[in-house]
């Protein structure tokens, strides 16, 4: 394991190098971090982005880049299918991980992850870059002062029309299905309130956009959760169909509903909203667009990614669990499978009854 507590910046690699432009664009603006390694099986696109950034070092290896003793912290921008085996070959080698969301793509792996943690005494943290961004960083900042009380109910949503996604090869293979790249913004943000989530149910359908560009798997959502108090909430998704206009809709969204109060944050809007003890008010953080938003078209969000490389760099010198870690990262993966299963038969699934399966029982309850 790397010592870093006493490095002024810290060293970054960036592994797959198309999601992993906002990582480098964070990495390139913060005080914190220097951008030392890229890489990518692309070698074009590896030029392409050192060109973009000013950057000269890269490899299309991932084997030599984990070997570069400047690299402290390796960011995992792959596809899906192949996070558990990068993110144990980082551990081996020593790195702390950074990896974006979901932190696996089913729990086949888990194990064996968690296993690669114990073993190399690293940190690992899942970008979950949403709690990073700067309405539902303020949502949960309002909340945790106390005054809107226990939770009611949450809503959580994410509808974008994705259909430009589906060029990459990759997206439609069978390995790739948004329910675990898409839904686990608004799931996760579900799991940031409410931990403790024990059950769900509800269904998922292929839309006829997402047959037509060859998707394998359903691209439409909508699941009920509740937690083991019986405290219920709701998730949904779409991803191959168009979405209400901007200023009728946020596409993403988190809504709580609080015994005293309720409040809303929503995403592209940039917008905060609540009404507590009779009032009601709006917060608007549209002057930090450019800092979220730096590459055309809301394409990319690298505000979110500095925000929470920066977090993940005071805990690794402070010697603190970054959040949300492996442990939390593969519970909300079981959550997303339980969605699925839910989906696939009609009924009701327990997420614990998926962690015994797997032989995860010590994350029961976690």
């Amino acid at each position: 394991m790397k010592n870093v507590r006493e490095k002024e910046r810290l060293g970054l690699g960036v592994l797959g190098l198309g999601e992993g432009r906002s990582i480098i664009s964070a990495g390139m603006q913060s005080e914190m971090w220097d951008v030392v390694s890229l890489c990518d099986r692309n070698e074009e696109l590896c030029r392409d982005r050192c060109r973009e950034f000013g950057l000269s070092s890269y490899t299309t290896q991932y084997e030599r880049m984990l070997e570069n003793p400047d690299v402290d912290v390796v960011g995992i921008y792959t596809p899906d299918h192949l996070h558990a085996d990068h993110v144990i070959q980082a551990l081996d080698a020593g790195k702390h991980v950074v990896c974006t969301k979901p932190f696996i793509d089913n729990l086949e792996r888990a194990k064996d992850v968690l296993e690669a943690v114990e073993r190399s005494a690293c940190k690992v943290m899942v970008g979950q870059s949403s709690r990073f961004f700067a309405p539902f960083k303020r949502q949960r900042e309002h909340f945790d002062e106390g005054r809107f009380g226990e939770i009611a109910t949450i809503e959580s949503y994410y509808n974008a029309d994705h259909r430009w996604f589906l060029k990459k090869d990759w997206a439609r293979n069978d390995s790739f299905k948004w329910l675990y790249g898409c839904i686990s913004h608004p799931g996760d943000l579900i799991r940031w309130y409410l931990p403790n989530i024990e059950e769900v149910c509800g269904y998922a359908y292929l839309s006829n956009n997402g047959k037509a560009l060859g998707l394998k798997h359903p691209d439409t959502f909508h699941y009920v959760l509740k937690t083991d108090t019986g405290v219920p909430a709701r998730v949904s998704g779409t991803y191959s169909s168009p979405v209400v206009p901007n200023h009728r809709d946020s596409n993403m969204s988190c809504i709580l509903r609080c015994d005293n109060g309720a409040s809303q944050a929503d995403y592209y809007d940039l917008r905060y909203a609540y009404k507590l003890d009779g009032r009601s008010g709006m917060e608007t953080f549209e002057d930090f667009d450019g800092y979220f938003f730096r590459f055309g078209g809301h394409s990319h969000h690298a505000g979110e990614y500095q925000n929470y490389i920066e977090y993940i760099a005071h805990c690794l010198r402070f010697e603190e669990l970054p959040k949300p870690d492996a442990r939390e990262g593969i519970v909300t993966v079981a959550m997303m499978q339980a969605m699925e299963e839910a989906s696939d038969s009609g009924s009701p699934v327990k997420i614990a009854d998926l962690l015994r399966r797997y032989g995860l029982e010590d994350l029961v309850g976690n």
